[in-house]
């Protein structure tokens, strides 16, 4: 993959290297962002499939100025972590990462909101659904994600003349059996948002509403009418409503 092309410290951020071992020995990389003052709790960012966190913190820099801790991890085969990047590797990843916020000696630390973005999303309902790990977070955040591996990809065969055609045939290649949507009931009754741009011309926003229609309560959905992907995080008004939201949620009791 692809190597880190900054560091938190270039953008002025206080931070730390993390390395934690995934639950098959594998050695994964991460950063922790310090907040700003006295910590409101941590939010895990699971990024999408390109790149790596160096490129993905510019959706989660703002968050340790409103003093929240951030911890962002590269799964497997990506960045400074090692092995080679797979959806059952990556979901192990994402279990041992909360695990280890959740083991910290720091109350702070402990008190933990997941947020997933794009495939990330898809990544941390489906890890936090099975592992019986969601009942020990304050929230999931899902942006710009989908909860079908399988649906996505018949789409995108679907947009190329040459594969209309097969679309369907060529989408069972497709690993499904991760998918989100048929598990994202049990992270009931840990609070599940999604939020999604109207206009994303890579994941659409019925994406996002599927999701939300099978998420049990206690859930909300915030479509914002434009932007692109991942581009909620970008608005100020989006920033200030969800550092709210997760005001709310971590001094809730659990």
């Amino acid at each position: 993959m692809k190597p880190l092309v900054r560091s938190p410290d270039e953008i002025g951020l206080d931070y730390e290297d993390v390395y934690l071992e995934s639950r098959d020995g594998t050695r994964l990389h991460g950063w922790f962002l310090t907040a700003e003052g006295e910590a409101k709790g941590t939010v895990l960012q699971l990024h999408g499939n390109a790149e790596n966190i160096s490129t993905h913190i510019g959706s989660v820099y703002w968050l340790p100025a409103r003093g929240f801790n951030v911890f962002l991890l590269d799964y497997r085969g990506y960045g400074l972590s090692g092995g080679k990047p797979s959806l059952a590797g990556a979901v192990m990843d994402v279990e041992s990462a909360v695990q280890w916020l959740l083991d910290q000696k720091e109350e702070d630390r402990k008190r933990v909101v997941v947020l997933g973005q794009s495939l990330g999303g898809a990544l941390g309902a489906y890890a936090l659904a099975t592992s019986g790990l969601s009942a020990r977070i304050r929230a999931l955040v899902l942006d710009s994600t989908f909860g079908d591996y399988r649906d996505l990809a018949r789409e995108k065969f679907g947009e190329i003349w040459f594969t209309w055609p097969f679309q369907y045939p060529l989408s069972w290649t497709i690993d499904d059996d991760y998918a989100s949507i048929r598990v994202i009931p049990k992270i009931s009754p840990t609070p599940v948002l999604v939020i999604h741009s109207e206009q994303d011309p890579i994941i659409p926003a019925h994406h996002a509403r599927r999701l939300f229609e099978a998420a049990a309560e206690p859930k909300d959905l915030w479509i914002v009418p434009d932007g692109l992907h991942i581009s909620a995080l970008n608005k100020p008004e989006i920033r200030d409503r969800l550092a709210t939201y997760l005001f709310n949620v971590l001094n809730k009791a659990p």
